[in-house]
């Protein structure tokens, strides 16, 4: 595991301080690290806690895949937690999702140390991570489990995830496979979702929402030219909204999967300017 470092990040507008490789856990393990980013020389306490979750189909991917967020999130005033986690095949997808949540139950124990505020954490996530911040968000026992209460949770924000209804995706990737020809898959949603149905509805985001339990509003971004992301965003935007949740399905247009995340935080960016008026009333 790497030292622990703090590095002072210039930029146009404002610095910020980045605590790099962090372990929330006592492991030893590589991969239980986070990175955290603070405004440079600010003192204030009771920031809110933007915990973000990286993408890379759940085999790979690192937390220092942040873009423009650490710069335009610490002006808003915002602490920013980037968390690395383990990763398939080493792990089961089970043991992924604890990491998330331990990673999260590090951040509301410390995160004070650093200005944040434990009870005021809005989570992010791109592709792969877009679905375990959407499951984190609904289903309320990966932080029950660590003793952390579901209600600190403030905001969601995934970013172009295709799982957030897993049974529907195997069908739809399987049923486009079966018409048009092409090898079936040897490693996708279904094998890495464990390959058992239970799992499949378990590892859902749509499985787990339900009225009253205090799931908190969600902004799920996508790019409109993916039929299988906007299909998930939308499936889980209604689902949402039968609950009397708050949430909205954004689509942008003329971009891709990786564009769409590496330019959120920019002045003119459609998708930017959704995620500040979802931001707004939770910072």
């Amino acid at each position: 595991m790497g030292a622990i470092a703090v590095v002072t990040l210039s930029t146009s507008a404002q610095a910020q301080t980045l605590h790099a490789n962090i372990p929330y856990t006592d492991s030893g393990e590589e991969r239980h690290v986070l990175d955290i980013y603070t405004p440079e020389g600010k003192t204030d306490t009771g920031r809110p806690v933007f915990f973000w979750i990286h993408g890379g189909g759940w085999v790979m991917g690192d937390k220092s895949n942040v873009g423009h967020k650490p710069r335009v999130l610490t002006e808003k005033g915002c602490v920013l937690v980037s968390t690395q986690y383990r990763l398939l095949p080493t792990v089961s997808m089970e043991t992924l999702m604890e990491d998330i949540a331990r990673s999260l139950a590090w951040v509301h124990r410390h995160i004070a140390e650093h200005g944040g505020n434990p009870k005021h954490i809005i989570v992010g996530g791109h592709s792969a991570g877009a679905q375990l911040a959407a499951l984190l968000c609904t289903d309320h026992r990966w932080l029950e489990r660590q003793g952390v209460p579901f209600n600190i949770l403030k905001g969601c924000i995934p970013v172009d995830g295709d799982t957030y209804d897993i049974p529907k995706i195997i069908a739809t990737a399987e049923h486009r496979q079966m018409l048009y020809g092409g090898k079936m898959f040897t490693f996708g949603h279904r094998q890495k979702f464990g390959n058992d149905p239970e799992k499949h509805v378990d590892f859902s985001a749509v499985t787990h929402v339900s009225a009253g339990k205090g799931i908190p509003p969600f902004l799920l971004l996508y790019f409109t030219e993916n039929p299988d992301t906007g299909a998930q965003a939308h499936r889980l935007e209604k689902v949402l909204h039968q609950a009397g949740v708050q949430a909205r399905a954004f689509g942008k247009r003329e971009t891709n999967h990786r564009q769409l995340n590496n330019d959120l935080g920019l002045p003119d960016d459609p998708a930017t300017q959704a995620m500040w008026e979802f931001l707004e009333p939770l910072l």
